[in-house]
């Protein structure tokens, strides 16, 4: 028997948008776990235009588009979604940006916005003359649509995705998102050509490309949270302010997992996350909206929470 070529969409970035929000048409219609391939084009615009006229008020690019909706057929409402990421293909450039006041290093940084085109070739990421890194792509802003409202694809993440901007959102993975709206309305943005844990910057190394994935829908699987399925672990994204109810939020549901999904006993489960589940900060994008006085300071916190598949 012949195998079926796999059928890819393309979804260019003049799809992009800010916000994720239930009354946006899809751009899209696939069927869950069908099998295609949905190529997702993320913009840079924003940041090539803040290197050419350092002038954060003047923008005319829009912050953080995503590329979509896709209406997924076979998601409703309890379900959760699950994004398999295949790909990402860069551009040959990314940006460092620091925009004034944002950021762990805004005290250190000033009010001088500072930007650098960093070039991306054969050899890797030249984040400076003397560093060249591998790139390790991925995926900041990946989210689905809520019941009511708008969603923020800059800040806070929400328990629907969003900003999350977590370094396990990259080829190999797979992202469950809770779904709030018939057919989900997933959508992508924000790549990142290589970003250290915790996102000092608040922008990582930014870069135009790619997202390739796949999407298939867990019937039932009620989620509080986004987790992330990696070849090697489950890593489950807690969402809380303060960053000590996140923790919580984070160890409860990875805990839930053990006993409810894997039969562990409470006692069992318990000593495991002691001895081997781990927990460190996400992106920092926080989980509250922030002061409208201050919109790029995070109120709350991400974090994850992780236990090696070979422990289950």
């Amino acid at each position: 028997m012949t195998e079926q070529p796999l059928i890819e969409h393309r979804l260019g970035k003049a799809l992009g948008r800010p916000g994720f929000a239930a009354d946006v048409e899809p751009v899209l219609r696939v069927v869950a776990g069908a099998g295609d391939r949905i190529a997702f084009e993320t913009d840079e615009a924003v940041y090539a235009e803040l290197h050419e006229t350092k002038d954060v008020a003047g923008l005319s690019a829009p912050i953080n588009p995503v590329t979509g909706p896709v209406f997924v057929e076979g998601a409703h409402p309890g379900d959760a979604l699950a994004v398999t990421i295949h790909e990402i293909r860069l551009l040959d450039r990314g940006w460092s940006v620091s925009l004034p006041g944002t950021g762990a290093l805004a005290g250190r940084m000033g009010d001088e916005l500072f930007s650098r085109r960093v070039p991306i070739d054969a050899e890797g990421v030249h984040v400076t003359d003397r560093h060249v890194l591998p790139p390790r792509p991925m995926i900041g802003c990946i989210g689905v649509a809520p019941a009511e409202g708008v969603n923020s694809t800059i800040m806070p993440a929400h328990a629907l995705g969003g900003n999350m901007d977590v370094t396990e959102a990259r080829p190999g993975s797979t992202v469950y998102l809770p779904v709030a709206v018939e057919g989900a309305l997933l959508s992508i943005g924000d790549i990142h050509a290589v970003m250290a844990e915790g996102e000092s910057s608040f922008v990582a190394i930014e870069a135009e490309g790619v997202a390739v994935v796949s999407v298939d829908v867990v019937p039932g699987l009620h989620l509080r949270a986004p987790r992330i399925e990696t070849p090697d672990e489950w890593v489950f994204v807690g969402l809380g302010d303060p960053v000590q109810e996140s923790i919580r939020r984070g160890y409860e549901d990875l805990f839930d997992f053990l006993v409810s999904d894997h039969g562990y006993t409470k006692g069992d489960a318990y000593a495991l996350l002691s001895a081997a589940g781990h927990s460190k900060l996400g992106g920092p994008t926080g989980s509250r909206d922030p002061d409208p006085l201050h919109p790029f300071t995070a109120v709350g916190a991400v974090t994850l929470h992780s236990i090696a598949k070979s422990l289950l």
